[in-house]
C-alpha cells in the first residue's frame, strides 16, 4: 500500500515535468521559422535572382534548411521548367528551321519542317497559359511574412510574370510567320517545272505568278520582327 502511495506521488511530480518538456520542444520547433525564412530570403536574393532562366533545383539539405518555404520555391521552379520546355520544343525548332533558309530553293526543302514547327507552336500558348494560371493560383494562396513576401514577389515577377508576358504574344506571331514561310514553299511547289532558280532568285513565266510570289515575300518582310523577338526569348532576354 505504501508503495502505491509513493507511485502516485511520483506521478504527480512527473506530470508537470513532462508537460514543461513538451511545451519546450514545441517552442523550439516554432523558433526554426525565422531561421528558415532568413535562409530562404538569402537564397532568393543571392542565388535565384542571379540565375536568369536556369533556376537551380534544391538539394535535400536546402529543403531541410528552408522548411515549408521550399514549397514556395517549387511554384516558381515548376513554371520555369515548363517555360524552358516550351521554348526548347516550340520556339527553338521554329527559329532553327527558319535559319536554314538562305536561297529560294530552301523554301521548298524546308516546307515540311516549317509546317511541323508551326504545329508545335500552336500548343505552346496553351502550355504557358496553363502553367501561369497554376503558378498564380498557388502564389495567391501563400501566407508569407512581409519581409519574405517583398523579396518573393520580385523573384516571381522576374521568373514567372515577365517571361510569360514576353512569350505569349510572340508565339502566335512566330507561328503565323512560320506558316507564311511554308506557304512560299507551297506556292513554288505548285508551279512545278514552270519555276526556275538562278543566282539566288526565282524565275517565273508570267507576270501574274511573279506578282503572287512578290506578294508572299512582301508579307514575310512585315512579320520578321516575330523572329527577332523569338531569338531574344531563346537567349533569355525577357
Amino acid at each position: 500500500m505504501a508503495v502505491g502511495i509513493r507511485s502516485r506521488t511520483f506521478a504527480r511530480w512527473l506530470a508537470p515535468v513532462v508537460a514543461l518538456l513538451v511545451v519546450f520542444q514545441l517552442t523550439a520547433c516554432g523558433d526554426k521559422e525565422p531561421e528558415q525564412r532568413k535562409a530562404f530570403i538569402d537564397y532568393l536574393q543571392n542565388t535565384v535572382m542571379r540565375s536568369g532562366q536556369n533556376l537551380p533545383t534544391l538539394s535535400e539539405d536546402q529543403r531541410q534548411k528552408f522548411g515549408n518555404y521550399a514549397n514556395d520555391y517549387t511554384i516558381i521552379l515548376n513554371f520555369s521548367r515548363q517555360l524552358k520546355q516550351s521554348i526548347n520544343e516550340g520556339l527553338a525548332p521554329a527559329v532553327n528551321t527558319i535559319a536554314q533558309i538562305h536561297v529560294p530553293q530552301d523554301y521548298l526543302q524546308q516546307k515540311g519542317a516549317l509546317q511541323q514547327a508551326a504545329g508545335s507552336l500552336n500548343s505552346v500558348t496553351q502550355q504557358i497559359q496553363t502553367a501561369k494560371a497554376t503558378a498564380d493560383t498557388a502564389q495567391a494562396a501563400l501566407k508569407q511574412p512581409d519581409d519574405l513576401k517583398a523579396v518573393y514577389s520580385k523573384v516571381y515577377a522576374q521568373d514567372v510574370t515577365q517571361p510569360a508576358n514576353a512569350l505569349l504574344p510572340v508565339v502566335p506571331a512566330l507561328a503565323g510567320f512560320t506558316q507564311d514561310i511554308a506557304a512560299v514553299g507551297d506556292f513554288l511547289s505548285q508551279q512545278g517545272t514552270q519555276v526556275a532558280f538562278a543566282n539566288g532568285s526565282v524565275q517565273l513565266p508570267t507576270q501574274q505568278q511573279v506578282a503572287q510570289y512578290n506578294a508572299l515575300m512582301t508579307g514575310l518582310l512585315g512579320k520578321q520582327q516575330s523572329l527577332v523577338d523569338a531569338q531574344k526569348i531563346i537567349a533569355g532576354n525577357f
